[in-house]
């Protein structure tokens, strides 16, 4: 098969249709897609046979001639065998270069995992060497900001489950970006709700104990629609619950906000269509806050805005004020609603 970089759908698509690969090297930041696919990997074995033909390894225990000579046995029970070799991050690429040879010319009944687990692997050696062996290579990256919701949405869809915009950004912003707790909550739902129910805000305050009312999102959203009585609600309820609302989080999620405003307020297309190109968006949902914005704020006012921000950030952390975080957002929430605009 074609030995270059895939994506995780195409691998796999391979793992579960069993038309593997000899040789997948896997790195990179994001730990969820490695961590799948070394559980499709292991599936490869039927479970009866596993004490034979699956042989799990640590790199940091094991010297590269045990992979080796793991690679090169033939298997007892099954048709092949597999390999699987974690935590190569832990001694690094002059390690794996020891099983370069190997990447180059696999054995034809073995299939190979090396998992290189929270760093990118820069070694163009090793890539060609797998790619000359027919091997796959893949970097598990994070997903950037502007994908995740759609990549939840994606997830949630291929659940046999429908999802309302509001309950996609309330647990697009209670995870952040990972991927592991968001899929596992997905999984609730899919057991709680069943196939083609649709996800609603109720839902996923009852599963999964975010408020429908008191969030970051309806926060953004007050903030968006200049709601000084819902915003300074929020504010409070923040304040009474510090543990699982601190103010830290915020500061991106106002920040992408109003810089995003910014960037729509310029934009030469102003239509729904241009606006979203402009910002990255893929849904129209993402538009909500930033329409509201677009009515309640002027480019003067957001320049000052995105100062107050930056301000913020670096006393909440600390630097320069002694005040409790949650005095400091209330501060610059109402600062946000309030500002001039004379910059």
């Amino acid at each position: 098969m074609a030995a270059d970089t895939v994506s995780f759908a195409s691998i796999k698509s391979q793992l579960v249709k069993g038309t593997p690969a000899p040789v997948y090297l896997i790195h990179g930041e994001e730990g969820y897609f490695i961590d799948e696919l070394l559980k499709l990997a292991e599936r490869i074995i039927p479970e009866a046979d596993r004490d034979f033909d699956l042989y799990t390894m640590y790199a940091p225990q094991v010297e590269p001639d045990s992979v080796l000579d793991a690679c090169r046995r033939y298997p007892m029970m099954s048709p092949r065998q597999v390999v699987i070799l974690k935590e190569a991050q832990s001694v690094g690429a002059n390690y794996l270069k020891r099983l370069k040879d190997y990447f180059a010319a696999p054995s034809a009944t073995t299939i190979l995992f090396v998992a290189y687990r929270g760093e990118t692997l820069k070694s163009t050696e090793l890539f060609n060497a797998v790619k000359k062996g027919g091997g796959v290579t893949f970097e598990s990256k994070k997903l950037k900001e502007g994908a995740l919701a759609t990549a939840i949405q994606e997830f949630i869809k291929g659940q046999g489950l429908s999802v309302d915009p509001k309950a996609l950004s309330m647990l697009a912003d209670f995870v952040g970006s990972d991927l592991s707790r968001i899929y596992n909550e997905v999984n609730k739902l899919t057991v709680t709700l069943g196939a083609g129910a649709m996800v609603t805000p109720e839902a996923v305050e009852r599963n999964i104990g975010i408020s429908k009312d008191y969030n970051n999102f309806e926060l953004v959203a007050a903030i968006a629609g200049r709601d000084m009585g819902k915003a300074m609600t929020i504010v409070d309820y923040f304040k009474h619950n510090p543990k699982k609302f601190p103010p830290q989080p915020l500061t991106p999620l106002l920040f992408n906000f109003f810089s995003n405003l910014l960037i729509a307020q310029y934009a030469d297309d102003k239509s729904e269509r241009g606006l979203m190109a402009a910002l990255g968006f893929k849904w129209p949902g993402q538009m909500t806050d930033v329409n509201r914005g677009l009515r309640n704020y002027r480019p003067a006012q957001v320049v000052e805005i995105l100062s107050a921000l930056r301000e913020f950030d670096g006393y909440s952390k600390g630097n320069g004020s002694r005040m409790d975080p949650h005095d400091l957002l209330h501060d610059v929430v109402y600062r946000i609603l309030t500002t001039p605009g004379r910059l």
